[in-house]
């Protein structure tokens, strides 16, 4: 530590002023059901925070409405200082700056693996075909899939699919991407290969949201782990405290159940 002393008030101030993505009082019922309740949560620039939890938790819910594929009822959610608008090109402007990684890759299926990664640059970035087409191939190459990339969707394996995935996402230079539950749908020795690029982006200081159940990565790739229960956050710690030393009684029941089978 530099000898200048900084208050606390100070402190807070300059943390709250890197604050990428922010969660104030949100709550999302669907029906009767109430989802999200009270959510407050803080997300910096450069961190990644993985969210765990039971199933039903509200997790992909709270995924989904950092960048508006499911709307509020109450409280806010700013990216980098602007709270989300409802709808219109102000909102496509600002979802263009937060990349999602879906379960089910949702890759269109009658474009070529190269063409499925320039079509956001050159629809909302207004990138020039060429240009897309170069970056495109870079980020293929990247994810380990650049030899695919006259192939279609189908032809790729999943693990193969998620890659080609994640590479669009990257392809918008989004300040955040948002990954909701992204090897859940694989074949178990296709995960690996995921998590491995998802470990690369937290390596290079990509900020990263991820629902996952894999915990192997939230121990070694979070900055944080947010455990969640009946559409709360029930305890927030770094990944060593949250793992060894749970302070809730239903964050310990989840880890028991998870880690002991």
């Amino acid at each position: 530590m530099s000898g200048v002393s900084v208050t606390k008030d100070a402190k807070g101030a300059a943390e709250a002023a890197d604050d990428l993505v922010v969660l104030s009082n949100v709550n999302k019922h669907f029906g009767a059901l109430h989802v999200l309740q009270d959510v407050n949560l803080s997300i910096a620039r450069g961190e990644v925070v993985v969210v765990i939890g039971p199933s039903g938790s509200g997790k992909s819910t709270l995924c989904r409405t950092i960048n508006r594929l499911e709307t509020v009822d109450s409280g806010t959610i700013t990216i980098d200082g602007k709270e989300l608008p409802s709808e219109g090109r102000e909102l496509a402007r600002l979802r263009a700056d937060v990349g999602m990684v879906f379960q089910s890759f949702n890759l269109f299926a009658h474009k070529t693996v190269l063409q499925n990664v320039m079509l956001g640059q050159m629809k909302v970035r207004k990138t020039d075909q060429a240009t897309a087409a170069k970056k495109a191939q870079a980020l293929l190459d990247r994810v380990g899939v650049g030899t695919q990339a006259d192939k279609y969707p189908a032809q790729l394996s999943g693990g193969q699919q998620q890659r080609v995935a994640i590479a669009r996402a990257l392809a918008m230079d989004p300040k955040v991407i948002l990954f909701d539950e992204p090897t859940s749908a694989l074949d178990p020795e296709m995960i690996n290969e995921v998590l491995e690029v998802m470990q690369q982006l937290a390596a290079e200081g990509m900020t990263m949201v991820v629902v996952t159940h894999e915990m192997g990565f939230a121990r070694s790739a979070a900055n944080r782990v947010v455990f969640m229960a009946d559409g709360k956050i029930v305890e927030e710690a770094q990944p060593e405290q949250f793992f060894s030393n749970p302070r809730s009684d239903r964050a310990k029941d989840f880890l028991s159940k998870i880690l002991h089978h």
